[in-house]
């Protein structure tokens, strides 16, 4: 069965995923792997990943899903909020919507992943209150993701 790994990454998070991916299939079946592009849809299965903008995926990546057919679909990504399963799923579901209708999704995968330093100063910029506080810590919190345990999770994940 043949594969393409298809994803957008704006900071290098969601590439490590993909690459992550990539190493744990076998590659003599790897057709495709890289941004969004029609050549993918060559494929049996499609790896499809994406970080997370305004609570869903970019728009190539939104594009392209709009585009598949009869593949099977695993969908993963990134998210510099993370941390917690509902609101990962609320990006999944969303993002799931912009499957045409009838295509399987066999699974999914999300985590966190860390951001720009442009984000954390826009944060400082902020006026003091606990919201601030706690985008800061998250801010944080995010700079070693995705780490070793998320790509362990992910490997396990797609080799199921």
């Amino acid at each position: 069965m043949t594969y393409a790994i298809v994803y957008s990454s704006k900071t290098g998070n969601t590439k490590q995923l993909a690459l992550t991916i990539q190493a744990a299939l076998p590659a003599e079946d790897c057709l495709y792997c890289g941004a969004p592009s029609p050549e993918a849809l060559a494929a049996d299965v499609l790896y499809v990943g994406f970080w997370t903008d305004k609570g869903d995926c970019d728009a190539s990546v939104a594009g392209f899903l709009g585009q598949v057919t009869g593949q099977k679909v695993f969908l993963f990504g990134t998210a510099g909020f993370g941390g917690a399963p509902e609101y990962f799923e609320h990006i999944l579901t969303t993002v799931r919507g912009h499957l045409p209708q009838g295509v399987t999704v066999t699974g999914s995968y999300m985590c966190q992943g860390k951001m720009p330093a442009a984000v954390r100063a826009r944060y400082e910029s902020m006026e003091e209150s606990p919201r601030r506080t706690a985008m800061l810590e998250n801010f944080d919190k995010a700079l070693s993701h995705p780490d070793q345990r998320d790509l362990d999770a992910l490997t396990a994940a797609v080799q199921m």
